[in-house]
């Protein structure tokens, strides 16, 4: 086992064939935060040795995410390092090495079986044995002067791992698992190089978790059946075994393996749907890890001084975007009106072009059900990446040259907030302008209520917001309306809901005197206008 004295090194080592899942953001929260609090090492290195679905794109993807979840490397990808490169299509000398050493001790031998024998070994073996038993050793007593000879002439050959014959129980002390033990009789001789010349997975991760010095391996625990073969080849190559600690699943609601089917499960998706950093990693490492089985809140500092590999689960954790939400909403209404507008920004340079898109005059819209909301929030990623660029730079200009009046909202919408992705439908109407759409449900449930008066309680507050010498300030305007309403015997909600109403199309708003003080008196008169028109 990796001597315990040593500094700990630990790395995160994803495939660039795609975006970075849930679970592989996981594991790279775990690697980073173990080594944050043993005073240790995060290495990234890029395991691209598919050709195929390896691309340089895909890297830049999973760079940008884990950037975005500030999990910065100590060594890796455009840091740097002692023991790079960091990249396997760059390590083959460090692979053809290795090999040479297993080949000069007799730990590795060429096999020329053709893919047709193996094949037909495989049917037999299904047939006569029940199952497949593994590789059947045909090539392992070769003589080396025929098997020198037939590299020589150049016939296609693998090289394989020659398991010690008598090896007792591959056996390690798994960090999350405890004692695990896997008997040796049950592994063959294990492809290491293929005939191309590419290392396998097994053999190429042993090299480099071995050049690199990593002390602690940190991964799913679908990797755990790899274990005792690379143990093999750690052996064989005379190398220290490092401790293993190996990750619980990550289940959807239903209790299968996440999947698509239970939505966005890549990173940048979340990002890209308003959710934090911040809420994304507290969330994700309590997915199979606690602090003390209570604390729900715990920033990523606390995070980097207490984790620990005893306190990881060995049970299967559920993701739930429900939790996740109410978390990334604890997160939001710790911001400053400074890192909200910051990290707002997009969200509402976008609310402010839906609004303006709405139907001139009145026009009275379907109102959706929560099914329908939830799934348009879901549907709502980087919605801003098909508005025409420059378009685009004019709403977050706007942002910016209006940001006394933008900071205006954040008292109105953070204690409501859970996402930024709910900013464009919540704050849409205030770029309406003289416009308004409006909620259907709205209308029947407030202005067309039977002994409601909507309409006499919209021409008592429109009295008030024509009236000049009051200050268009929430306040005030309140007070007015308030006095005018008990004067005519309506009670506030009689009283405020139509106009809540007629000003933002919903019975469900910001707070509404605040939202008018943001809106100007000729667009809040002729939404009242419009509506009055259309109840009459």
């Amino acid at each position: 086992m990796a001597n315990e004295e040593m500094k700990v090194r630990v790395r995160f080592a994803p495939s660039p064939t795609g975006m970075l899942h849930l679970g592989g953001a996981r594991t790279a929260i775990y690697n980073w935060a173990f080594a944050r609090s043993q005073g240790g090492d995060f290495i990234l290195r890029i395991e691209d040795t598919d050709p195929e679905r390896s691309t340089h794109e895909n890297t830049q993807i999973i760079l940008r995410a884990l950037r975005w979840l500030g999990l910065e490397w100590d060594e890796g990808p455009e840091v740097g390092g002692a023991v790079g490169p960091y990249f396997q299509t760059e390590r083959m000398a460090t692979y053809e090495a290795a090999l040479e050493e297993l080949k000069a001790t007799g730990a590795a031998y060429p096999c020329f079986c053709s893919k047709e024998r193996l094949d037909a070994c495989r049917a037999q073996a299904e047939k006569s044995q029940g199952g497949y038993a593994g590789y059947d050793g045909h090539c392992r007593d070769m003589d080396p002067e025929e098997a020198a000879a037939r590299i020589a002439a150049g016939e296609p050959h693998v090289w394989r791992l020659r398991v010690p014959e008598g090896h007792g129980p591959i056996a390690f002390d798994d960090a999350v698992y405890g004692a695990m033990s896997f008997p040796a009789d049950v592994m063959d001789d294990l492809i290491l190089v293929r005939s191309d010349g590419s290392p396998t997975y097994n053999f190429a991760v042993v090299c480099d978790d071995a050049n690199m010095g990593i002390t602690h391996v940190i991964r799913g625990d679908d990797h755990l059946s790899n274990t005792p073969r690379q143990i093999l080849i750690y052996e064989a190559l005379g190398l220290p075994v490092p401790i293993f600690a190996h990750l619980p699943m990550i289940l959807g609601p239903d209790g299968k393996k996440l999947s698509k089917r239970h939505g966005a499960t890549n990173v940048e998706d979340y990002r890209d749907r308003g959710f934090l950093a911040d809420a994304m990693v507290n969330y994700l490492a309590l997915l199979g890890w606690s602090l003390d089985g209570e604390t729900t809140q715990i920033p990523r500092e606390m995070l980097a001084s207490e984790f620990s590999l005893e306190r990881i689960s060995k049970k299967d954790a559920v993701f739930d975007e429900e939790k996740l939400t109410w978390l990334d909403g604890v997160y939001m209404r710790e911001m400053s009106v400074g890192e909200w507008i910051g990290e707002a920004t997009p969200w509402l340079a976008y609310a402010h072009r839906l609004g303006a898109q709405a139907l001139a005059g009145v026009s009275v819209v379907p109102s959706p059900d929560k099914d329908q909301q939830k799934e348009r929030l879901a549907s709502l990623i980087a919605p801003w990446q098909d508005v025409p660029e420059e378009e685009w730079q004019e709403l977050v200009a706007e942002v910016a040259d209006r940001r006394a009046w933008y900071e205006r909202i954040y008292p109105l919408i953070i204690e409501r907030q859970t996402t930024f992705n709910e900013l464009p439908d919540k704050l849409a109407f205030l770029f309406w302008g003289a416009n308004v759409a409006l909620d259907e449900k709205s209308v029947a449930k407030v202005l067309k209520k039977e002994g409601g008066r909507a309409d006499e309680a919209l021409e008592l507050c429109r009295e008030v917001l024509t009236d000049g010498s009051i200050p268009w300030e929430a306040e005030p305007l309140q007070e007015a309306c308030r006095a005018k309403g008990e004067a005519a015997g309506l009670k506030p909600k009689l009283l405020f809901q139509p106009l809540r109403v007629a000003v933002s199309g919903n019975q469900v708003s910001p707070p509404l005197l605040e939202s008018i003080e943001l809106l100007s008196r000729s667009d809040v008169l002729a939404r009242i206008d419009g509506v009055l028109s259309i109840m009459r």
